[in-house]
């Protein structure tokens, strides 16, 4: 009789290839403590940035502490969005108008300049006004998502979209007309923020704009200026949504958000409750989007109806897709590269002087016209992915071929634009370029079972038992 052996379990998974699959199998093998274990030593290394900051990742024109604090709060509104248009597939445009309710509760609770200041003989002390109006803020828009999702949430795709692009027309347009309120366009100054960590040295505290920091000082509190300590707050704020929304991910309410997102109709069938679970979606969102306004006000101490356009709407939605649908730390990195690069460019021209700008300009219209005969010769035999590659270096170059020409226009002026100043562009761009080659975005959510899915997950992974059969055994 022939041995034979027989393997009990079940077969061995596919190798995955790539970095960033070996660092998500490996990271979804670690226990929750194993996991808590790897992220505060990461979470230090980040929050210690702006005390250190890398020569290469420094920002000369802006305070690398202030971006690095524009960098948590565009987080927080791109955890906020992606609950919405992530997890519940709900497409919003005017996220900017939950950004501008939560700043303007602020505002006109705590600013000399509006009538319902409280501050000055109200029910606020201005030590601790700030603290008072951030939770304020928090169910004030909350609620503005209530009413805004009651009527809306029965419309769906473009329709939805319009709806919430009009809401955030509407809530900047207010701002800027009620100026008995607002004080219009003039905005409202002298906004509360934090009084902590008030000393001889500090009068104000920490918060305060006059806490520039000392670079010298060897304590690592005395080195941090107010926009380390604004990003600072902005990350542990970031570290609490991101606990709160992944618990709601792995539960029902996660569940009932990823069936909408699929099919709504299918998911009606099935017995979700769409609407309730589309409302919860919308009131969370919001939430987290008034949060970061608070937080906004508190940091600049002034707001305006400028600073709410339709423009940075798009550009929260922006780092949700670069940074991928679904995906909180994805939308993280997103948010990053949405507050950062712009500031990081904006020391930076395209040419240092008009002769090497005609230089730099005949070698990209050399590689365009290279790239289109390529095109018309070889397109057939090209695959997939050479194609793609082709069709996006026309576009780069082309684009390319733009800017260097304004550039030198611009410098017969005396002067080169900055690359800073085009981040709607190159943003645009990213966008074209992602839809063709990778429009999942950059950290692709991968859907797998939310209910007890750490512990299948690692069973299924334990190696298999060879177990002998027959004569052998």
């Amino acid at each position: 009789m022939t041995d034979t052996t027989k393997t009990a379990g079940p077969a061995p998974d596919t190798a995955r290839h790539g970095l960033g699959d070996a660092i998500r199998t490996w990271w979804d093998g670690l226990s929750r403590p194993a996991q808590w274990g790897v992220g505060v030593p990461i979470l230090l290394l980040l929050a210690l940035l702006p005390l250190f900051p890398p020569p290469l990742l420094n920002t000369p024109s802006y305070n690398f502490g202030l971006v690095m604090a524009q960098v948590a709060m565009y987080a927080l509104l791109a955890i906020g969005l992606n609950v919405v248009v992530g997890q519940a597939g709900l497409l919003d445009l005017g996220y900017v108008g939950f950004y501008a309710v939560g700043a303007y509760t602020v505002g006109l609770l705590t600013s000399p300049n509006s009538p319902w200041n409280q501050t000055d003989g109200g029910w606020l002390d201005p030590k601790w006004a700030w603290l008072a109006c951030l939770p304020l803020a928090v169910a004030v828009t909350a609620v503005s998502g209530l009413i805004l999702g009651s009527p809306t949430l029965r419309l769906r795709g473009d329709y939805l979209a319009i709806v919430t692009l009009g809401f955030g027309e509407i809530v900047r347009l207010l701002a800027e007309n009620l100026t008995e309120l607002t004080n219009g366009s003039l905005g409202l100054s002298g906004v509360a923020y934090p009084h902590v960590g008030e000393s001889e040295s500090r009068p104000e505290g920490v918060f305060s704009g006059g806490n520039s920091g000392d670079p010298d000082a060897v304590n690592l509190l005395d080195r941090a200026s107010y926009g380390t300590y604004w990003y600072w707050f902005g990350m542990a704020l970031v570290v609490l949504v991101l606990l709160v929304v992944g618990n709601l991910e792995r539960s029902r309410v996660g569940r009932a958000w990823v069936a909408i997102r699929e099919d709504e109709d299918a998911a009606e069938i099935m017995g979700v409750p769409t609407f309730k679970f589309k409302l919860w979606a919308f009131m969370i969102g919001a939430a987290v989007g008034g949060m970061s306004g608070a937080i906004y006000a508190g940091q600049v101490q002034f707001i305006n109806p400028t600073g709410f356009n339709i423009i940075n709407s798009m550009l929260f939605l922006c780092a949700v897709v670069i940074g991928g649908q679904g995906n909180k730390l994805g939308v993280i990195f997103g948010a990053f590269v949405i507050a950062y690069l712009p500031a990081r460019l904006q020391s930076v021209n395209l040419v240092s002087n008009e002769s090497t700008g005609y230089v730099l300009l005949a070698i990209d219209v050399a590689v365009f016209v290279a790239l289109i005969v390529v095109w018309r010769l070889w397109a057939d035999r090209l695959g997939a992915w050479p194609r793609r590659g082709v069709i996006t270096g026309m576009v780069a170059s082309g684009v390319l071929a733009l800017l260097l020409l304004g550039s030198v226009l611009l410098f017969r002026k005396g002067g080169a634009q900055s690359l800073g100043d085009l981040k709607y562009l190159y943003f645009g761009i990213a966008l074209v370029v992602m839809m063709i080659l990778r429009p999942q975005g950059l950290f692709p959510v991968r859907q797998k079972l939310l209910t007890y899915g750490r512990q299948v997950y690692q069973a299924v992974r334990r190696p298999a038992v060879r177990e002998p059969i027959g004569v052998g055994r």
